[in-house]
């Protein structure tokens, strides 16, 4: 009579192949899932920037109204989501930029309001030393973390 069945010797084997397969199988899992962040953080960075620029550009076409102190760029975040007036407009209707401003993938702080998730350089900052001032020229992550390719994402 012939018993049916596995013996020790083929679960070990079976459960060792399944062991090395799932170890391989976690560096790629990993690394797709930092892939997928990185690709999240460039359209969330082309969106807010593509948003600054409108607004600037609405200033420049006198849709804003602008005094000689400011330099054209947003005061915040919170305005390119929020709108402001048109002032070319007869009926004084709101130009929005951007419908909801993104969250920063890289930053993990569930506390934070998306706008305040990014950091934030203005107009007459320093292009190597990145400051925050009166408006929003430019937004990059505060993340230190390195990328795929070695950068840095705040260097984005």
């Amino acid at each position: 009579m012939k018993n049916a069945g596995f013996t020790l010797i083929e679960l070990v084997v079976t459960v060792m192949i399944v062991a090395i397969l799932a170890s391989g199988a976690v560096p790629i899992a990993q690394l797709t899932s930092q892939r997928n962040k990185e690709t999240e953080l460039k359209q969330a960075l082309r969106q807010i920037r593509e948003a600054i620029d409108l607004y600037k550009k609405a200033v420049d076409e006198g849709k804003i109204k602008k005094t000689l102190d400011q330099t054209g760029y947003p005061p915040s975040l919170d305005v390119l989501e929020q709108g402001v007036i048109n002032q070319a407009d007869a009926k004084g209707r709101v130009i929005k930029f951007i419908r909801k401003i993104p969250r920063d993938p890289m930053n993990k702080d569930s506390d934070l309001k998306p706008a305040e998730t990014w950091a934030k350089r203005s107009y007459a900052s320093d292009v190597n030393a990145p400051a925050e001032g009166v408006d929003v020229y430019d937004v990059y992550s505060r993340s230190t973390k390195k990328a795929i390719d070695g950068t840095t994402y705040n260097t984005w």
